[in-house]
């Protein structure tokens, strides 16, 4: 089912005709009116044909039933209502505007017609009351399609006039309740990329020399894939502000991603004054235990693993490095806890399972390894289609590094 079938399915009203009690007028005004009975059934009539042509998805006949019922009972919700649904999708936006808003005015806790109401306004580029309308409606909207589609609109308004602040605001709502939609994830990504961009400026503006400005051009620099000019711009911030946060560590990843044996040397002592700087730098931490391990120094690598888990239990890198290290320890059950954990963190670790089914085999746990190992392929193959991605993009991100020889 498209989006405007659900949408149509969840906003169309039933069409009971309504006794008529008073007159609302779109402007808010009320009027007595006394309805004939025979005005009473002929409105009956045409409600009762209308929700047959929308039974039967007819809404080019259900439209002038509707409007007969309009005529006869101008206070009837549904029929306004469901008129300005379908003149909506029928993308007569100008059109629909009035009969929404009448809609909304009789019976104000209509959420859906006035998240409606306010996507048509922003059509007819009536941003003020269309910021209105959907802010009032937003909040109280269930479904999920619909409140992401009502939200993307309210965020394409507040991106518009400049009031990025709200935009994240809405975007944190709909990245929790629709994750996997990608119109959410690129409204953030567009979103997030316009914060940066106008804290950029800023900073440019009120300090082009300082030693944050040079490491925001290095993080651009780093996006473009030109590491090189990335690490004299981090060299520069280092050059005017030694202790500045962050920036040691941000080097060092860049210098330790590096193809060249010399440049990736000097790596390490960049973590070593990223920790001098802030003891608790747990990333720094996992990163030299790494280090260690590759040169053979298992104890030293032991004890900055150790150090790091301990710093940051959340840290799924530090306990996949401690868990390959208690594997060659032989250790195997203290191994198997951390692989789980690793795994309950981030289940996408490719060479976790990888480790994990290897353990389960030796054990005779042949279904669980046989589980692990599938997992391994399904997430090693999404890997490498990333890999080709971000390639083609020129950027390589440290998390999507190959750190195990099953994987090269």
């Amino acid at each position: 089912m498209t989006l405007k079938a659900v949408l149509v399915t969840l906003i169309v009203l039933p069409i009971p005709s309504l006794p008529a009690i008073s007159q609302v007028s779109p402007s808010g005004t009320h009027a007595q009116t006394n309805q004939q009975p025979g005005n009473q059934n002929e409105a009956q009539s045409h409600a009762q044909a209308a929700q047959q042509y929308l039974r039967e998805h007819k809404p080019e006949l259900a439209i002038p039933e509707l409007q007969k019922v309009i005529a006869l009972e101008p206070n009837n919700v549904e029929a306004r209502a469901n008129i300005g649904v379908l003149l909506f999708f029928r993308g007569e936006y100008k059109e629909a505007v009035p009969e929404l808003r009448a809609a909304v005015q009789f019976q104000p806790n209509l959420s859906r017609i006035q998240a409606l109401l306010g996507i048509a306004e922003e059509h007819t580029a009536d941003f003020p009351n269309a910021r209105k309308d959907l802010e009032a409606s937003f909040p109280l909207l269930e479904d999920k399609k619909f409140k992401s589609q009502a939200g993307l609109e309210l965020i394409g308004i507040y991106t518009q006039t400049g009031n990025l602040d709200q935009a994240v605001s809405i975007l944190a709502q709909l990245q929790k309740t629709d994750p996997e939609n990608p119109e959410v994830q690129y409204a953030a990504y567009r979103t997030y990329a316009d914060l940066a961009g106008e804290s950029m400026l800023n900073l440019s503006l009120i300090a082009p020399d300082s030693a944050q400005m040079h490491q925001v051009m290095a993080h651009e620099e780093t996006r473009l894939g030109n590491n090189a000019g990335a690490i004299s711009n981090y060299r520069k911030a280092i050059a005017i502000d030694p202790h500045l946060p962050g920036v040691h560590y941000e080097l060092a990843e860049l210098l330790n991603a590096s193809d060249d044996a010399s440049v990736k040397k000097e790596a390490e002592p960049e973590y070593r004054a990223a920790l001098e700087i802030n003891p608790m730098d747990e990333k720094s931490e996992s990163r030299l235990g790494e280090i260690d391990a590759e040169k053979g120094d298992a104890a030293k690598s032991f004890q900055e693993y150790s150090r790091a888990v301990e710093l940051q239990p959340s840290d799924s890198d530090a306990k996949l490095g401690l868990a390959k290290l208690l594997i060659d320890m032989n250790q195997i059950a203290k191994a198997a806890a951390l692989l789980e954990q690793t795994i309950e963190l981030d289940p996408t670790n490719a060479t976790a399972h990888y480790r994990l089914g290897m353990i389960y085999r030796q054990a005779g746990r042949a279904e669980d390894a046989r589980r692990e190992v599938d997992l391994y392929k399904k997430y090693k193959t999404m890997k490498e289609k990333l890999r080709a991605i971000y390639k083609e993009m020129q950027i390589q991100p440290q998390q999507m590094r190959a750190d195990d020889p099953v994987e090269k």
